[in-house]
């Protein structure tokens, strides 16, 4: 479970860290998408909320979600390997749904890479169900599953 951590936006100051975050656990052996000035592009975006974890002297995880007329995608999330499995994806992932459900949003969408096994189950715990696999979503590499959500439906 969560110990002592603390979920807000994120703030300028965040975004290598964030990005460097993603350059070594998300995108790793991809191309560099989200890099510091992408970051700092969300951050800034009123259609985005870039959120972080922080225990009060290191950031532990963060997620970014871009909210659109009729649906949410949640852009990224990581948190790091040694915080893994303490609940962190779970809390940011409902703290950043909230403002998609005041309003009015009913269905997040994410991509997951098909070769992650462990954040498909993530997901899927969640609530998330698969909808297609799209071949060579990433650097015409990887491919992802394209997940998404009802906020309507409560998940156990």
């Amino acid at each position: 479970m969560i110990t002592d951590a603390e979920l807000r936006l994120a703030r300028k100051g965040d975004a290598y860290w964030m990005a460097a975050l993603s350059r070594d656990f998300i995108e790793h052996g991809l191309r560099w998408r989200y890099d510091r000035e992408q970051v700092l592009r969300a951050i800034a975006s009123r259609e985005i909320n870039a959120a972080v974890a922080d225990d009060g002297r290191h950031r532990l995880g963060f997620g970014i979600m871009e909210y659109r007329q009729d649906t949410a995608h949640l852009v990224l999330l990581g948190v790091r390997p040694d915080h893994q499995g303490r609940g962190l994806g779970s809390a940011l992932v409902r703290w950043l749904e909230k403002p998609a459900l005041v309003a009015g949003i009913q269905v997040v969408r994410v991509e997951v890479r098909a070769d992650n096994p462990r954040g498909i189950a993530f997901y899927e715990k969640l609530g998330y169900r698969e909808r297609a696999r799209v071949p060579g979503y990433y650097d015409g590499r990887v491919d992802a599953l394209r997940l998404d959500r009802d906020l309507r439906v409560g998940v156990d």
